[in-house]
């Protein structure tokens, strides 16, 4: 299969420099050229999106570095866009959905169809796409058109054309779905069209949502008050509001006064830890080999119970790190008072391998460390603990990301941040972890329940948005069914009037007839 995907790619490469090169380069940016030739990845998604068929991806591409071109991607910034457009706030990316992408929000009733304009608004949402391709490239973005309050005047399909052929063309296996929120009814013929445009394999990816509806696919924590969130998120610029993975929280530790701050903090918190174990948490520590680490992990996972009632951990074995747990980290509830996970990390190459953890709730957890490196064969603990007042959320995210390092290169804090300044994107490794609220204070009952089925009881959270989700349903399901009551008085009116009708008319003929 691995082969197959590369001569594909190889082909693609050739094809494209024989058939669409060979007379004049200057259509295209001779940055796009070298990037093809370079970024496997780049060439996959055009040939994915075109399933593998090296003709139609040939179109694409040759479609897509024209436009690019033409709009000057690769020198769009800040400063070439006017600031109006940043100003206004109708496009920008923030937020999580409930599967993990992006949001790129599209403000509908801040946009104003005017065709003098359209040109820079184009190019302000190029610059939003292309800053997020080269930031997370490959992963996926959830559109959310917010067409509440908006009329006539606001909606301009040129520029929702534009949107979609930039998922459909421009940027292709980016797009994870379309929420529109609020759709007027009176845009109904409009979007039939666009559904056009996208095609039949991407009409699955619309969702036409209105407030009681929206959080089947974002939940309240990332949606505006006037779509029945509470996300306190307010729009302002500068700066670029593109927030979450992009800056690492702590990137080399707190300083020493945040230290001593922090430890009184977290005395008063949680009185049960003693100050030996606070300070052994606290320290990242090193075996002989990861070797032995798993090897230590595997023989006391049956007869150990696992610490505060957790899950035993399980290992995402990565080609440079093993990282312990795999999945989730468990946090406790507000009630139970459980502060702090450990991300256990092994080095299992030969060289030193440089690590960052960051995370999508900067403001919630401190990470030691957060950035620093894992000697050949050794293991290093990482520490998350939430701060004073917060509560981990079941749309908390962490991201590892690791690079294996040169012999020579040193491993102090200038060399670290030298280091992931130059190393190229694909020789990155990346693993995500998601949070996981467990609650320690349960009955007696539903601890045997819980053991029985072998597998955890859901937090509060997750039976609160059940119950949720079951009453809303049900309200669902009791509107249809008094609009199906009310059709069906209706139709018994209409036949008791078709009935009564033609009896006059049956009596009339009657009359006559005599």
């Amino acid at each position: 299969m691995a082969e197959e995907k590369e001569k594909l790619v190889h082909e693609t490469r050739r094809r494209f420099t024989e058939e669409y090169t060979a007379d004049s380069t200057t259509k295209y940016d001779s940055r796009d050229l070298e990037r093809l030739q370079k970024d496997d990845a780049w060439v996959e998604s055009y040939l994915l999106w075109r399933h593998s068929v090296v003709e139609e991806a040939l179109k694409m591409i040759d479609e897509s570095f024209r436009w690019r071109k033409d709009i000057n991607i690769n020198d769009l910034s800040e400063s070439v866009i006017p600031r109006w457009c940043f100003d206004v706030g109708a496009t920008y990316l923030h937020g999580y959905d409930k599967e993990g992408n992006k949001l790129f929000w599209l403000r509908v009733k801040l946009h104003v169809r005017d065709n003098k304009t359209n040109e820079d608004k184009k190019k302000c949402v190029a610059f939003w796409l292309e800053r997020y391709a080269k930031k997370e490239p490959g992963k996926l973005l959830t559109v959310v058109f917010d067409m509440a309050e908006c009329g006539l005047s606001n909606v301009d399909m040129d520029f929702v054309r534009f949107v979609i052929n930039c998922f459909k063309i421009y940027y292709p296996r980016y797009l994870s779905k379309i929420v529109i929120f609020e759709m007027p009814w009176i845009m109904n013929a409009a979007f039939k069209i666009v559904k056009g445009w996208l095609g039949p394999e991407a009409i699955n990816m619309l969702k036409f949502v209105n407030r009681s509806e929206i959080q089947d696919y974002i939940s309240a924590e990332y949606l505006l008050p006037h779509m029945g969130g509470t996300d306190p998120f307010k729009y302002s610029y500068p700066p670029l509001p593109d927030d979450d993975f992009q800056t690492p929280i702590c990137e080399n530790g707190p300083a020493s006064c945040e230290d001593e701050l922090e430890s009184k903090d977290e005395s008063e918190l949680d009185t049960r830890d003693t100050v030996d174990s606070e300070e052994s948490a606290l320290k990242p520590r090193k075996l002989h080999s990861a070797e032995d680490h798993f090897k230590h992990d595997d023989g006391e996972k049956t007869d150990a119970k696992p610490k505060n009632n957790r899950r035993a951990s399980t290992v995402f074995k990565g080609p440079l790190l093993h990282i312990s747990p795999a999945d989730e980290l468990h946090f406790g509830s507000k009630e139970s008072g459980e502060r702090k996970c450990v991300i256990v990390l092994s080095n299992v190459t030969k060289n030193t391998v440089a690590f960052k953890v960051r995370t999508t709730a900067p403001d919630k957890f401190r990470v030691k460390p957060s950035n620093s490196s894992c000697d050949p064969g050794s293991t290093v603990d990482i520490v998350v603990s939430l701060h004073a007042a917060s509560v981990a959320s079941l749309q908390d995210r962490f991201l590892v990301m690791a690079a294996e390092m040169e012999q020579s290169t040193g491993t102090g804090a200038q060399e670290l941040a030298q280091f992931w300044k130059e190393v190229p994107r694909n020789k990155v490794m990346e693993h995500r972890l998601r949070c996981h609220v467990v609650e320690t204070n349960k009955p007696a009952t539903l601890g045997l329940k819980e053991n029985a089925l072998n597998r955890p009881l859901s937090s509060n959270e997750d039976l609160h948005f059940k119950i949720n989700q079951l009453l809303e349903t049900n309200r669902r399901l009791e509107e249809q069914l008094g609009r199906c009551v009310w059709y069906q008085h209706l139709i018994t009116l209409l036949l008791s009037l078709l009935v009564a009708v033609v009896s006059a008319v049956i009596y009339s003929l009657k009359d006559t007839g005599r």
